[in-house]
């Protein structure tokens, strides 16, 4: 008599792949942002109230076309001391950073982190088809870790 071999119903395998958590769950959706034709000096008095380091600069359309940040004030600063060139004098326009790296709202916030990390950069604005839809920032990565439970880290 052969030895027959019996495979019954398996059960599903089980992974420990954890769910995708998103850009899009954790990034900030009501932004601050600046004009290209803003003054500095408006743009310094909004980022001292409203206790930021900067943020996007946006179009009428709210297309995104660049990003001033608190480096780009100290330059102007540095600039009006040393150069004697005003400071109410420049635009949003003159200063901001018109390469801005974006990240897709579906993007892995894992692979966020990776990227903050690689660029040094401390936000990442969110655009959807040419148009801001949000930012995420280091912190918010952070944010998000600390409500992770403990079987996404295995």
């Amino acid at each position: 008599m052969g030895i027959k071999s019996f495979t019954g119903r398996r059960s599903e395998a089980k992974t420990n792949k954890r769910d995708a958590i998103r850009v899009k769950d954790y990034m900030t959706r009501k932004l601050i942002t600046f004009k290209p034709d803003q003054t500095i000096n408006e743009v310094m008095e909004i980022i001292l109230k409203q206790r930021i380091t900067g943020g996007p600069v946006v179009d009428e359309s709210n297309n995104l076309v660049g990003i001033i940040s608190d480096t780009d004030l100290m330059q102007v600063i540095g600039d009006s001391r040393y150069h004697n060139m005003p400071v109410a004098d420049r635009k949003v326009s003159d200063l901001m950073s018109p390469q801005v790296f974006t990240i897709d709202a579906e993007a892995d916030l894992f692979d966020a982190a990776a990227r903050f990390l690689k660029s040094g950069h401390r936000r990442f604005p969110v655009i959807e088809e040419g148009k801001l839809i949000g930012q995420i920032s280091r912190m918010d990565v952070i944010i998000a870790a600390t409500n992770l439970k403990k079987d996404h880290w295995r």
